[in-house]
């Protein structure tokens, strides 16, 4: 069933509109899957669809409510811009929101409180269109005790249990989690495209997540499932950063196994013909993130590599 999460009338009589696609079927536990915050990030568009018709093709196995947002921020994902347009605002940074703040602050509240409550929010992003990201989920340090056990039952590559900046205060994740709503940030892929496999893993291990909870009556195929590698502590993961701007080449993949002084790439100079710079592994460990875009500048981020 198709409800309203919140709208707003909007100039030249159009209406602005969040909406969800709500299942129910007993009393059960409560699962919601959250996605299109930033308008650029559309590997969530597959999975809520593969989710929505799994279960209205199944309906008998739902023993709860699963609750589908697609489109948290539809005008960014109209529009294809990882902010609200027009008002220049990253939708993940303004949550709880205000009810009596303005247009976007009244939307983030509302949203805020729908999901609140829940038993369990997945909340999938992709990267941006720099970065390409293995399917991994994200978990801070004070939530880690609470939400890793969940992550492990999704079976996903990675588990990255990373120390929370100031600006992580103001998104979805932990608003909710503060307040005693538990929610998962799941990531994979790289902004403006759909990596079709990763979307069929997310929604495997979703599925096994809804088993254990009691809210799906079938597990998936456990073949499909991954054991979990899980980054936690200081200097757990090392970062590449480009030291001359440039253009960057690599043969390599994520979800990569690299040694100490390996090469990951070159920054190259169109013009020259000559390479700047070798970028190479700081350590043995597993490439989890890799530069998808070329051009560089001194400082950008080329990979994140979890230390073994």
């Amino acid at each position: 069933m198709i409800q309203n999460v919140t709208s707003l009338e909007m100039p030249v009589d159009e209406e602005f509109r969040i909406v969800k696609n709500h299942f129910t079927n007993g009393k059960g536990k409560r699962i919601c899957i959250v996605t299109g915050t930033h308008g650029d990030e559309l590997e969530g568009q597959y999975v809520c669809y593969l989710i929505a018709k799994m279960v209205k093709e199944n309906m008998h196995l739902l023993q709860g409510t699963i609750d589908i947002y697609p489109a948290l921020n539809p005008l960014g994902i109209d529009s294809m811009q990882r902010g609200v347009p027009a008002f220049d605002l990253d939708m993940n940074r303004i949550f709880p929101g205000n009810s009596r703040g303005s247009m976007i602050e009244k939307v983030a509240h509302d949203i805020y409180t729908d999901l609140s409550g829940a038993d369990m929010v997945i909340d999938i992003h992709a990267s941006n269109i720099f970065l390409r990201e293995m399917p991994q989920v994200r978990i801070s340090e004070q939530t880690a005790e609470l939400l890793v056990p969940y992550a492990k039952l999704m079976g996903i590559d990675f588990i990255w249990i990373h120390q929370a900046a100031t600006v992580l205060e103001s998104t979805l994740a932990h608003s909710l989690n503060s307040t005693g709503t538990p929610c998962l940030v799941a990531e994979m892929g790289v902004g403006g495209r759909i990596s079709h496999a990763m979307c069929h893993q997310l929604v495997d291990g979703i599925q096994n997540m809804m088993f254990h909870m009691g809210i799906w009556q079938e597990e998936p195929d456990k073949s499909r499932l991954k054991e979990s590698i899980v980054s936690q502590g200081e200097n757990t993961v090392a970062f590449l950063n480009a030291t001359t701007s440039g253009v960057f080449i690599t043969e390599l993949h994520n979800d990569t196994t690299v040694q100490k002084g390996q090469s990951i790439g070159q920054i190259i100079s169109p013009l020259t013909g000559d390479v700047l710079s070798d970028v190479k592994a700081p350590c043995d460990g597993l490439l989890f993130t890799l530069r998808a875009y070329p051009m560089v500048y001194e400082g950008s981020l080329l990979g994140r590599i979890h230390r073994l």
